[in-house]
């Protein structure tokens, strides 16, 4: 049994090596159609991992809630031309939140604010960042050098600060920062850490991250006390402006993040706070953000983007496929003489329907190897010019090369029954 198998195949192969031309062009519908299931489903899974390894870096167990301005919101007195808008979540809500919930493992709250820093000549807006010293148990943050903010920190109002590593490269080029002195908003902190964050670890995203926040103007994260921030700070912000006076905003949390023991707690403590701040916030001055909802959506949007590719790359398999048959139509015709004169030596319509499908299918299985070579090429030359990440899976390369299998056997049938069935006589009187 095997001494024929190996016998159909090395006729096969000697059938395709004889019309190689017509062969190639053939297998160039299979080969596109592989390559792009694989790449489209390896760009489809890079730009998923990457959107749920940036929604996870935000913690799966984690609730955020963040601080909106509403419109029409203005306080004050309109007749002496100052205005001001007080609005967002405040040091009461944090308090509120830690008594009341009884899963809420850690409570975080931040205050975000730009604000220009100096280091002797240098100088740049920096996003300054008032929170406490468990703010590294939410976000994963790596010390470089130095240390984080401490209770004592906290408790004595000091005038220290931990910068990231941005803020390393713009301000500290050659100097030791640990210990030197930052002019931040008019006042000196002492520097007393380097910190990294897991998001922007690698250098390529930190490259990226770079290129993000100089867009917005701001330049690399300053950690103060948030309580030093609130008694040096404040929490008002005015802006004047020449003819229509003076406006502020009061704002005195950018967000509070909340930590619960387990996922299956998240959703109905995330019930529980939307609850607690329609209470006592009538105005719409709040976002709730739950990761875990986000990481949910994330996966069934990869889902239907996976489905959506591979559809694409289907439709142009079943175009290689209808071009296979449409070949082997016409090799069946051109070869009806043989088919007449292996019939009339003895040879069974299976002998026919063997030979013409071996043919077939080792046509889409050398263009689905080829495929699965370009496959894995393509992602490669994405991430390498196009910046973006691919992942390469081994499902979608057993996917693919069992497509490709399919399709063989499936747009082989027709050709091989019609030459098998053909009147022996009538074919050795085919010219």
């Amino acid at each position: 049994m095997l001494e024929r198998m190996t016998g159909v195949v090395q006729v096969s192969l000697r059938s395709l090596w004889m019309h190689r031309l017509r062969s190639g062009l053939t297998m160039l519908g299979i080969v596109f159609g592989v390559s792009s299931v694989i790449a489209m489903l390896a760009i489809g899974e890079g730009a998923s991992q990457q959107a749920q390894e940036q929604i996870a870096h935000l913690g799966s167990t984690n609730i955020i809630i963040k601080t909106v301005k509403p419109p029409d919101i203005e306080i004050g007195d309109a007749d002496s031309g100052q205005t001001i808008q007080e609005y967002g979540l405040r040091y009461d809500d944090a308090e509120r939140f830690r008594e009341t919930i009884p899963d809420a493992q850690v409570v975080v709250p931040v205050r975000r604010q730009p604000q220009q820093t100096q280091y002797r000549s240098r100088r740049v807006t920096a996003e300054l960042v008032g929170t406490v010293a468990w703010y590294p148990e939410l976000v994963p943050i790596e010390i470089r050098m130095g240390r984080f903010l401490s209770p004592l920190d906290l408790h004595y109002n000091q005038a220290v600060c931990v910068i990231d590593e941005m803020l390393l490269d713009i301000l500290f080029r050659v100097d030791d920062p640990i210990g030197q002195q930052l002019k931040i908003a008019g006042e000196y902190y002492l520097v007393v850490g380097i910190v990294r964050e897991a998001a922007v670890a690698s250098q390529e995203d930190k490259q990226e991250f770079a290129r993000n926040t100089r867009g917005s103007g701001v330049n690399g994260k300053i950690y103060i006390p948030i309580t030093t921030m609130k008694s040096r700070i404040g929490e008002t912000q005015i802006q004047f402006g020449g003819s229509t006076g003076s406006s502020g905003e009061k704002v005195e949390l950018s967000e509070i993040t909340i930590k619960v023991p387990a996922m299956e707690r998240v959703i109905p403590t995330r019930d529980v706070l939307s609850s607690m701040l329609e209470q006592f916030h009538k105005k719409k001055d709040y976002q709730i953000i739950v990761p875990l909802e986000l990481l949910r959506q994330a996966a069934r949007t990869k889902r239907i983007f996976s489905i959506v590719l591979g559809s694409i790359a289907a439709i142009s398999l079943l175009v290689g496929g209808i071009g296979i048959m449409n070949i082997m139509l016409a090799t069946v015709s051109e070869r009806t003489r043989e088919i007449g004169i292996r019939r009339a030596l003895g040879a069974r319509k299976k002998d026919i329907v063997i030979q013409f499908l071996s043919e077939t299918v080792l046509l889409t299985l050398i263009g689905g190897l080829l495929g699965m070579a370009l496959g894995a090429c393509i992602p490669i030359l994405v991430t390498v010019f196009g910046k973006m990440p691919t992942v390469i899976t081994p499902e979608a390369m057993i996917l693919s090369f069992g497509i490709s299998a399919g399709i063989g056997l499936t747009f082989g049938l027709y050709p091989a029954y019609h030459a098998a069935n053909m009147d022996p006589i009538e074919s050795l009187r085919h010219e």
